[in-house]
């Protein structure tokens, strides 16, 4: 009789495994709808793996908002209980919403570890993204419906669950 043990940590190299999985989501909504630009998905790129890297990622959400409100977006929670989630191809982004009038946006919610953080110590990871967060209110929903766990990306134990917003 034979037993095995086997551990893992959640490294960088997962952070931008997981990262590039949503970077491509971000490519194709570049593709159906314009936007966001090339440099714009490198910077949540960076955001994703250094914020990801540290446990300091609850989710995130990307897409394209009217009159405050989601029209379309793709909702991203970090999963680090260890639970089973499985790794799928990216992709799958709903082709033809009407995004007229709408602008790209993102929103980001932070962990508790990182609230845990000094201010020195928040200021010392914020060095580290490409670009500052403002706070603004979370936007809610206009004329659609949230496909839950439509995606799962999973890397060293860690899982991305992404949710839909799409229009009716």
């Amino acid at each position: 009789m034979s037993s095995y043990t086997s551990t893992s940590s959640f490294t960088v190299t997962h952070a931008k495994y997981l990262a590039s999985k949503v970077a491509a989501d971000l490519r194709q909504l570049q593709r159906l709808y314009g936007a966001p630009p090339d440099d714009m998905i490198a910077d949540y790129l960076l955001e994703l793996s250094v914020l990801l890297s540290r446990g300091y990622l609850s989710s995130v959400q990307y897409g394209f908002r009217r009159n405050g409100n989601w029209i379309l977006a793709l909702s991203y929670s970090v999963n680090s209980e260890g639970n089973l989630v499985a790794d799928a191809r990216s992709g799958g982004v709903f082709p033809s919403a009407d995004v007229g009038g709408a602008v790209f946006h993102s929103y980001l919610f932070t962990t508790s570890a990182w609230h845990a953080l000094s201010s020195a110590e928040q200021i010392s990871v914020q060095s580290l993204l490409p670009f500052e967060r403002v706070a603004a209110n979370e936007p809610g929903t206009e004329g659609g419906y949230w496909v839950e766990s439509d995606r799962t990306y999973a890397s060293g134990g860690v899982g991305v669950v992404r949710r839909t917003y799409r229009p009716w």
